[in-house]
């Protein structure tokens, strides 16, 4: 690979870590906002599927580019911006805490009321998505490689959603109970929203699939990788 190349390169991965960091911040500053992907009655739980936080909409972005960097970059690579984000996730925590604590202005468009309305269960929320978060990334990654090893490179459709569905029933099952737990959300509703969760997610899984092929496609072509080869960036 020549310089010109490898600069390149690291660009390309900088920029997927900065996609990749964004969504995960702003998905935790969001999720106190529940919306009707497709309102649907269901006899059994008693709610509507897809009933689902704002929350869950950037959570995709995060496992396709995760899956994409440890296709073209490599496990350890994918590992870094996953404990990236972690960090990014609690410095956010840290300067909403701070602003938080000091008294708004009387003139002040939003009020300490307003504010703590909004933000008042970012901690909670924070503390929840990350541990379910960090078991769920580890898991895809790990789960990415073994069948990216036991296809020999091959099939990249299957270790993509293979990964990618197991991780996401981690990651919601375990957010939800941790939030019912600090009483963010009624038991009652616990059911309902792992349904329309990993419904959601495994459906968006699914869906960016071609996605991850035209990216992996793409990187491959430009910068001449053959199977199971990756960049090297260190």
């Amino acid at each position: 690979m020549t310089l010109r190349d490898k600069v390149l390169a690291q660009r390309i991965y900088l920029l997927l870590g900065v996609l990749f960091i964004t969504s995960l911040v702003v998905s935790n500053l969001i999720f106190k906002k529940f919306f009707y992907f497709y309102p649907i009655e269901t006899p059994v739980l008693g709610v509507k599927l897809f009933e689902i936080s704002v929350g869950i909409l950037p959570y995709p972005i995060t496992f396709l580019i995760t899956d994409l960097i440890s296709e073209i970059y490599g496990k350890q690579k994918a590992n870094q911006v996953v404990v990236g984000g972690v960090i990014a996730s609690l410095f956010s925590m840290g300067i909403i805490y701070l602003a938080a604590s000091v008294p708004a202005t009387e003139w002040s468009p939003v009020s300490d009321e307003v504010f703590k309305s909004v933000f008042g269960s970012t901690g909670v929320a924070v503390l929840a998505s990350m541990l379910a978060y960090l078991f769920a990334q580890f898991i895809d990654i790990q789960i990415y490689h073994y069948w990216k090893n036991l296809t020999k490179g091959k099939h990249l459709w299957l270790r993509n959603n293979c990964s990618t569905f197991l991780s996401q029933i981690v990651d919601t099952s375990t957010v939800l109970i941790l939030l019912c737990l600090f009483n963010e959300i009624s038991w009652d509703l616990f059911a309902g929203l792992l349904v329309a969760g990993v419904s959601f997610k495994i459906l968006i899984a699914a869906v960016d699939t071609p996605f991850l092929y035209l990216g992996v496609f793409i990187f491959k072509k430009r910068f001449v990788l053959g199977i199971n080869e990756v960049i090297q960036l260190d």
